[in-house]
């Protein structure tokens, strides 16, 4: 495709040099204008002979044609088009084609290369890799369908029926092992891992496909285990091949990878919280006129799986099931640093996001505020597994921007000074009072927020967990006052010089 698309570029560029049109280069070649089209949009690649009258045409050596090399001034596209990136981005779950790109591309090289260019500057700054567009793209696919993958959902529910795995239950940690030893024919090693210090932070290595070996580190809890295991059988039950081998993967090669590792670990989900049981919790626990912290975390270990994953399959679940639409989010804190780790925005409308790496965080967020109330009870000694909580939110100067949270935050197990939260947050409407009672409880605690500190009109005085000046607001506002004085002197001076010319 690249050998086609680059000859169409070159092409084109000589054809225009020499100043002929479409119609005159074809009638000089004795080929139809459609053809030369064709080979211009890089959807066509010219026989020998016919690259010979072209270069004649152009007055071009055979050799300058069929040169794989562009001009310095779009070497940058150049790079893009031999990149990983225009060979696996799914362009087609967008609706939009590879020679969709091209046609772009062939139509306007030079703007496409200046394009290009910005784009990998900015990359380069923000320190984006190939991997960051890989899963912005399946960010960006699992919004569009709300988190919600029907052939997914039937494949559990197919496995379960082949298996007699009941509904009513959760599958047990041994339940999993005996499945995934028996049906898959796998080995489990629970030592390995633990005892290597350059592999002790992953949660499980897979070894294979011949004679599969699944090592799982011994730190984890039984609940992390039970993922583990649940999103192996996910592989192997849908037929997976191209797939991550470690739990969190250092290299990701290719988009389908990507999807292919998602897709396993949402059959996890499925398979530990059946879908029709969960519902009937929570239609009951939304019947709740107050928020019960309590009743939330008994909830989640009814099913016996992380926070994580429980948070998790709410946001593949309620949007489809109640109608809500929803937000989740999950932060690392080591210390007083917060990193957002993962993100999914179903709402439709404005949330915290990643920004700036030199931003700090509201301190107000929920996800942020219970890290805090997690962290002030570990230094007192107390060793509180888990702390939850509910808060409504809304984005300050922005009545559109309001949300429900629920979250709960507590220790990772393979690195213990670090914890981790996670939350959901609803879009706060009349619906949701309809749907969940506990929207109306009045002892929830209602404040405002924003993205960063940074970009914050509140006063020191107004929050007291500012963690760092407004100097993003102040540089907004001194540009706002800028335009403003500037508009009404330009006014001011149009107003005069009517004045000074009517007779």
């Amino acid at each position: 495709m690249n050998i086609k698309v680059i000859f169409g570029m070159k092409l084109k560029r000589f054809r225009e040099e020499s100043g002929l049109s479409p119609a005159e280069f074809a009638d000089r070649t004795g080929l139809s204008p459609s053809y030369v089209n064709e080979i211009e949009k890089g959807k066509k690649y010219p026989k020998a002979e016919k690259i010979a009258r072209m270069a004649e045409a152009l007055g071009k050596s055979y050799d300058d044609l069929v040169s794989i090399k562009l001009g310095q001034d779009l070497t940058s596209l150049e790079g893009f088009l031999n990149s990983s990136l225009l060979a696996d981005f799914p362009f087609e779950l967008f609706g939009i084609s590879i020679p969709d790109i091209v046609g772009v591309m062939t139509r306007s090289p030079n703007e496409a290369s200046a394009l290009i260019k910005a784009l990998v500057e900015i990359a380069n700054q923000y320190d984006l890799t190939v991997e960051h567009f890989f899963r912005a793209a399946l960010r960006s696919y699992q919004e569009s369908n709300d988190n919600y993958f029907e052939e997914i959902e039937q494949a559990v529910d197919q496995f379960a029926r082949e298996h007699n795995l009941s509904s009513d239950e959760a599958p047990s940690l041994t339940w999993l092992e005996n499945a995934i030893k028996t049906i898959y024919g796998y080995q489990i090693d629970e030592e390995t891992l633990s005892r290597t210090d350059n592999l002790s932070h992953y949660r499980s290595v897979w070894l294979g496909p011949d004679n599969p070996k699944l090592l799982i580190n011994s730190r984890l809890t039984d609940a992390q285990k039970k993922f583990v295991l649940a999103r192996e059988i996910g592989y192997q039950a849908m037929g997976i091949k191209d797939r991550a081998i470690t739990s969190a993967p250092d290299q990701v090669d290719s988009f389908e990878q990507v999807l292919n590792d998602f897709r396993a670990s949402y059959f996890a989900g499925a398979l530990l919280i059946n879908s029709g049981r969960i519902r009937v919790d929570l239609k009951e626990f939304f019947k709740r006129p107050t928020w019960d912290a309590d009743a939330f975390i008994n909830l989640i270990e009814k099913y016996d799986v992380t926070p994580e994953i429980f948070f998790y399959r709410l946001s593949e679940l309620i949007p489809q099931f109640f109608g809500i639409k929803l937000h989740f989010l999950r932060f690392n804190s080591d210390g007083n640093d917060y990193s957002l780790v993962k993100q999914l925005n179903q709402s439709r409308v404005s949330i915290p996001s990643g920004v700036s790496l030199n931003e700090h965080y509201c301190r107000r967020w929920l996800s942020i505020r219970l890290l805090k109330e997690l962290d002030q009870k570990l230094k007192q000694g107390n060793h509180t597994s888990v702390v939850s909580g509910a808060q409504v939110s809304q984005f300050v100067d922005s009545a559109d921007s309001k949300f429900l949270c629920i979250g709960l935050a507590r220790p990772l197990s393979l690195n213990s000074s670090v914890t981790s939260s996670v939350i959901i947050g609803f879009r706060y409407d009349k619906e949701l009072e309809k749907t969940v009672k506990f929207a109306r409880d009045k002892k929830i605690r209602s404040i405002s927020i924003n993205e960063t500190c940074e970009r914050c009109r509140l006063t020191s005085e107004e929050c007291a967990e500012r963690a760092a000046p407004p100097s993003l607001y102040e540089q907004f506002k001194g540009r706002e006052n800028r335009r403003h004085e500037l508009s009404q002197l330009l006014n001011n001076g149009r107003s005069v010089m009517r004045k000074t010319t009517v007779p």
